[in-house]
């Protein structure tokens, strides 16, 4: 557990804070190891499932959007597809809850002329997309 949390952050920058439900795997020397990373452990409320929706439903939109999808190899492999639908999810991925827009803020471009055409860019993969104008040749 402790080299996955390892692994997790790799570089230079870590979060502020972990949030983390009860679930017996996050023993004292998983809350000592997050606490020397630099990072404030903050656990949920005893039988409160619903202060870890945040969390859950970006899970559940991950394997429901990619992992439900491809066939992962090994863990170097699932590291790169996720990173992959992380960007696409922050920069590509309209959301409802944000009045389709995208959490990075994508600005919405008017067509260019009367020939502009849309265009499929691939994202993670070829498994989603994002669309543009581009005008036709």
């Amino acid at each position: 557990m402790l080299q996955q949390l390892r692994d997790a952050f790799p570089f230079d920058q870590v979060p502020r804070h972990l949030i983390f439900d009860r679930d017996s795997i996050f023993s004292s020397a998983v809350v000592t190891f997050i606490g020397r990373l630099g990072i404030k452990p903050c656990r949920t409320s005893f039988r409160s499932p619903w202060q870890n929706s945040v969390a859950e439903r970006w899970i559940a939109s991950c394997r429901r959007e990619l992992l439900d999808h491809v066939v992962v190899f090994n863990a170097r492999h699932l590291v790169q597809l996720v990173r992959r639908f992380i960007s696409y999810y922050h920069e590509d991925r309209t959301h409802l809850g944000l009045a389709k827009d995208t959490p990075a803020t994508r600005p919405v471009t008017p067509r260019p002329s009367p020939t502009a055409e849309v265009v499929a860019l691939p994202r993670v993969g070829g498994l989603h997309h994002r669309y543009e104008w581009r005008d036709a040749a």
